[in-house]
């Protein structure tokens, strides 16, 4: 057994099930060993940053990671910035990054490069395998990696003489860690400054304390104390809808959010940091925490939330049904007229099927989108974590992977939407079950905004160009149909409201173009 065979074997002995793949000359062995192996399902993608951003919806969706296969120094570096969202999410990534064989390095062919420092910086953990019996077990170690609680990105790099060479075989499946709790005298701390606060106190959920399960708990905590329930502005995987524990979301805008959060004497964060404004503005604050406030870290990112929220409802003696249930919204209808992203939300809450997952990038539509669905049918929300934008339409073909019985819909801004429009095709390829809705408006429209607010006054043509998208217009309905994928192009309510109920109810990819 070569070392290819070895280390897929190894993958799929652990659980690894899918890879998302753009391979190369030096990846051909593992392709190989794929198509040998009946129990990893290959999946092309045109571009590597479709490949990365699939792997991070997978892995949000799955709890487990997905192998991606990459082609050398470039080819994961077209595919760090999905990486970098997917890291800030925290999910289980493994990917696979072909080598030259280490006996051709020192030609310098063209492709050659510094993997490892390519790759670094997205990734968690990070080897490059020793010989062809040790790739198997760096690919244990990866999974091992991967699933370090609640996510991690884990590189495999594989030169092309280990995948060839014989003498392999497989290593078994690693001991996963467990996530450490948080300790007893942390639980009690926060128990106290809730008895004792006199003033509003907020608990901060971020990561997987926004997973219903441990929503729950939250809820319990709120009942018995009366705390409010907020949450980072961009979560990595929300449990939404009618019947969930509600949370408010964290204002984007710096000043918005440290206004918001000025109003709490207590806040607790579990599952997530204290927050920062997302960019420096000129006399903006960057810390958003108020001074005043008692701030206490009842849980990070790394230790297991909803133990944490549990031992504290218990410590509090929280009653066993949760506070803040969100009731069904109520849709009255609209009048028929040009689309707005407010109508286009209005509409889409109604429709929301129960069980769907939301990957959104909308972008500057998202504030009306999040506000309005909140009480739509029960259903999960992907957000763009790490703010590195061509994120909406692979995540959506990840999570669809992921979950092939629940139906996803991608909220997708047109601009962000040009960096990853190769994941239309694999939509097409793959059969996926993924409504792709474009909110076209022509624009970089959140560049408009920020343009402003660093301080830029009357900006020139030039500075406008830059962020006009209409010289040329994009036809997204043409580009999807090109891509396999059937399209309609909308303006008006009464269109759009009509192509999403037909879409919801087809099966397989579409996508409704919607001119706002």
């Amino acid at each position: 057994m070569n070392g290819a065979h070895a280390i897929i074997d190894t993958l799929t002995g652990c659980g690894v099930e899918v890879c998302f793949a753009n391979p190369g000359t030096s990846e051909m062995q593992l392709v190989a060993a794929i198509d040998r192996q009946d129990g990893m399902r290959a999946i092309l993608c045109l571009f590597e940053g479709v490949v990365t951003g699939a792997a991070d919806g997978y892995g949000r969706m799955a709890d487990k990671p997905a192998a991606t296969l990459l082609h050398l120094g470039p080819g994961i570096g077209n595919g760090l910035a999905n990486l970098h969202n997917a890291r800030r999410a925290r999910t289980p990534v493994l990917n696979l990054v072909g080598e030259h064989a280490t006996d051709h390095l020192h030609h310098d062919a063209p492709l050659t490069s510094d993997t490892a420092a390519v790759a670094r910086p997205m990734s968690d953990w990070l080897r490059l395998s020793r010989s062809a019996r040790d790739l198997a077990q760096a690919g244990a170690e990866a999974y091992a990696a991967a699933m370090t609680y609640p996510g991690r990105i884990a590189t495999v790099i594989v030169p092309a003489d280990h995948a060839w060479t014989d003498g392999a075989a497989p290593a078994g499946p690693p001991a996963l860690p467990v996530p450490p709790r948080s300790p007893r005298p942390v639980i009690g701390q926060a128990a106290d400054a809730l008895r004792a606060t006199s003033g509003p106190c907020c608990l901060f959920l971020g990561g997987r304390a926004l997973r219903e399960d441990t929503l729950v708990q939250a809820g319990r905590i709120a009942a018995a104390t009366g705390a409010r329930l907020v949450c980072e502005t961009f979560p990595a995987r929300q449990a939404r809808g009618a019947g969930r524990v509600a949370v408010e979301k964290l204002p984007y805008f710096g000043e918005q959010a440290e206004a918001f959060l000025r109003q709490f004497d207590t806040i607790l964060f579990c599952g997530a940091e204290p927050p920062v404004s997302f960019f420096a503005y000129p006399g903006k604050p960057g810390w958003l925490s108020p001074p005043q406030a008692q701030l206490i870290r009842l849980a990070g990112p790394a230790e297991d939330v909803h133990a944490a929220l549990a031992d504290l409802a218990t410590a509090l003696d929280a009653p066993a049904d949760p506070a803040l249930v969100q009731p069904p919204g109520e849709h009255p209808p609209l009048e028929e007229g040009p689309l707005t992203p407010a109508s286009l939300a209005a509409i889409l809450a109604g429709l929301i099927p129960e069980n769907a997952i939301i990957s959104d990038e909308a972008v500057t539509a998202g504030v009306a989108l999040q506000a309005m669905t909140v009480g739509a049918r029960p259903h999960e929300w992907l957000s763009l974590t790490g703010g590195s934008i061509g994120q909406g339409l692979p995540v959506a073909v990840g999570a669809a992977v992921a979950c092939p019985d629940r139906k996803v819909i991608a909220l997708q801004a047109d601009g962000s939407g040009m960096y990853t429009n190769q994941a239309l095709w694999t939509m097409a390829r793959e059969g996926l079950d993924i409504v792709t809705i474009i909110l076209n408006n022509g624009s970089y429209a959140i560049l408009n905004i920020e343009l402003a607010r660093v301080g830029v006054r009357d900006p020139g043509p030039k500075a406008l160009s830059m962020l006009d998208l209409t010289r040329p217009a994009i036809n997204w309905a043409q580009l999807s149909e090109s891509l396999g994928v059937p399209a309609t192009r909308v303006a008006t309510t009464g269109a759009f409201r009509e192509a999403l109920a037909h879409s919801l109810a087809t099966g397989g990819p579409r996508l409704i173009e919607a001119l706002l």
